[in-house]
């Protein structure tokens, strides 16, 4: 292929705002300045004849993705010999003139500061600990390229434009509730990276759940998690050692049980996406409106009955141990009145006085479960 770049007004008369895609391509941006915009231009070569169009444009414009190019296709922003070309199936041919209008990705209009009231529970120059609430989306991806909780950070302190991802190190789903910490410096980021990987920060989470509950009170439940092989939105149990499957740990224990439902802790040792919520549904007791892994809403309840309750560590630079707690939200406490279920603290590893005993902890499963088991 050969090529030039030309700097130049746009082509089209408008610009494309696709910020709902959802299908891993990436969406064009707008409004965008036109001087934003640059025009390439490209002749094709009899080795590349027949090729899909964009293919052709990824393969000479290496610094850009196969997805973006399908993206301003989408966007008609493509045109060979003069004509516009929307879709990336076409084929170019010998001799053909193709013009692109490159235009700013979604990506890059996401990362911008965006002034929102964070729930901020505790905060000092080294690191911020949030309570999320259900329905925030942390990092910026397809459909949800501003609001997000990374915006919010870049606009709380100046100094989050200058690290990775404004400091999260961890993350929750958009519907899961709860505890977060974030780094505010380089070297909180470092050391909170360190201590995560090491399994030294400590989280324990509230779920609510579909039941009978059976077995034990207490549950280890050690199953690799992978990418389900029929539905690739999904996260699955695959067995250990299978192809794809990443060690996943999650200790599970009954808060309390009652006509059908469960109230329990979970305590992650790995942090696998969806661990949680996977686990849960292998032991046959899915999360209340977590409806990708089989539950369904119920009790008032729209969105995962999950909520990050927990959360300890020593602080990254003072080393000093930190123990937070975030109280079940409205909906999530309202939903365990309507289910007949009480909560117990004692049931849960608690993270004020210092980090948990991983496999024990302070446990009495006489005071936890008074009704008996599985009621």
């Amino acid at each position: 292929m050969t090529s030039e770049i030309i700097s130049t007004p746009p082509l089209s008369g408008g610009l494309w705002d696709d910020d709902a895609a959802d299908d891993g391509m990436v969406a064009v941006a707008t409004p965008v300045d036109e001087a934003d915009l640059e025009r390439r231009t490209g002749r094709v070569e009899l080795p590349d004849h027949g090729l899909r169009i964009d293919k052709w444009l990824a393969q000479g414009h290496p610094e850009f993705s196969r997805g973006y190019f399908q993206s301003l296709l989408e966007a008609g922003a493509v045109w060979v010999n003069g004509r516009q070309v929307r879709k990336a199936s076409a084929r170019v041919s010998v001799g053909d003139e193709v013009v692109a209008e490159l235009r700013p990705t979604a990506q890059a209009s996401a990362f911008v500061p965006e002034p929102m009231a964070l729930p901020v529970v505790f905060e000092d120059e080294h690191l911020i600990v949030i309570d999320k609430p259900a329905g925030m989306v942390v990092h910026p991806a397809a459909g949800h390229w501003r609001g997000t909780l990374l915006n919010g950070l870049l606009a709380h302190h100046a100094g989050a434009s200058v690290l990775p991802r404004a400091g999260i190190v961890h993350r929750l789903d958009k519907d899961t509730s709860g505890l977060m910490v974030v780094g505010k410096t380089q070297v909180a980021v470092d050391a909170l990276v360190r201590a995560i990987a090491a399994r030294d920060v400590h989280r324990v989470y509230l779920a609510l759940a579909h039941g009978p509950w059976r077995g034990e009170p207490e549950r280890w439940v050690d199953q690799a998690i992978g990418r389900d092989p029929r539905n690739r939105l999904r996260m699955a149990v695959l067995g250990n050692g299978a192809g794809g499957a990443r060690p996943a740990q999650t200790r599970v224990r009954l808060v309390d049980a009652a006509n059908g439902w469960a109230l329990v802790g979970c305590k992650l040792h790995t942090g696998r996406t969806h661990q949680i919520r996977v686990h849960m549904a292998w032991l046959g007791c899915p999360l209340v409106g977590d409806s990708l892994y089989g539950g369904r809403p119920a009790l008032g309840l729209q969105r995962q009955a999950l909520h990050a309750h927990r959360l300890g560590l020593n602080h990254p630079v003072t080393g000093r141990w930190m123990g937070f707690e975030s109280p079940l939200p409205l909906d999530l406490a309202e939903a365990a009145a309507e289910a007949g279920l009480r909560y117990n603290a004692k049931c849960l590893w608690s993270v004020e006085a210092g980090p948990p005993d991983a496999m024990d902890g302070a446990y009495d499963p006489a005071a936890l479960i008074p009704r008996g088991r599985g009621q």
